[in-house]
């Protein structure tokens, strides 16, 4: 059921806020604490992929504090995996009252579709990417340096390898409220598409940490298909909009 427009004065939005923000604290606050008693074998998974481009090097810690951050990274990393489904629907109930009833009963769907991308985005990145990426990373090394594997280096790379995945498969997404808000209209898309596809790739290059030609090149062929893909679903799903938004435009080019 559709929840009602909310009208409250700017203190009380304020105070909504402080309720949202306090519970995504409580909630990665308590997964962080608990998954830091399971930090050997969630950086035992999380390394998985990168295992055989590092060989027989082992992986070191340089100082003192460096084990201890490492399970911290690790816990606040599986911390905010566990809790992403609370912490985005947090997010979402913040912003669901200000809308207007035929726009609200699209946020489930875009709860539901946000998840399921991130962990495809994520998965891609983990089984496809990661492995290929670390053989190329490592082998810039050639015969000028010898490469060594710090731990606290390998978590902070793989995470940002997988976030910044799932993040770049939320493409579909970006672009149905592109359209179903009006900010750029489903022919202006259409129109200038390789003005996006250069948008993309720019994209893929600063969102992967490394810009190898591996990573950058697979995300940058990920995101074109998801958005190609993205552009049939909304024209099928938005059909009557796009329609009207023809309409509109083709009744000012015959006024103007």
């Amino acid at each position: 059921m559709p929840i009602a427009a909310k009208r409250m004065p700017f203190m009380g939005h304020i105070g909504e806020l402080r309720k949202r923000l306090t519970i995504i604290v409580a909630v990665l606050s308590v997964t962080t604490i608990a998954m830091y008693f399971f930090a050997d074998p969630i950086y035992a998974f999380l390394i998985g992929p990168v295992k055989s481009a590092l060989g027989d090097r082992p992986v070191v810690a340089l100082r003192v504090l460096d084990p201890m951050m490492v399970r911290f990274k690790v816990a606040l990393w599986a911390g905010v995996v566990f809790s992403s489904p609370v912490l985005i629907w947090q997010v979402l109930s913040f912003f669901l009252p200000a809308l207007k009833a035929k726009e609200q009963k699209w946020f489930m769907a875009t709860f539901v579709a946000a998840i399921v991308l991130f962990i495809v985005g994520a998965a891609f990145c983990y089984l496809v990417i990661l492995p290929p990426s670390f053989v190329w990373l490592v082998g810039q090394a050639g015969s000028i340096m010898e490469f060594q594997a710090v731990a606290t280096d390998l978590v902070t790379v793989v995470s940002y390898f997988i976030l910044g995945f799932g993040v770049a498969f939320q493409t579909p997404v970006i672009v149905f409220y592109l359209v179903f808000f009006g900010v750029v209209p489903y022919a202006k898309l259409r129109k200038n598409w390789r003005i996006v596809w250069v948008a993309i790739v720019i994209a893929a290059a600063m969102i992967t940490p490394d810009w190898s030609p591996v990573s950058m090149g697979a995300l940058s062929a990920a995101m074109l298909g998801l958005y190609e893909l993205s552009m049939l679903l909304v024209r099928a799903v938005l059909a009557k909009k796009i329609a009207a938004q023809k309409a509109v435009d083709s009744e000012f080019e015959t006024s103007g």
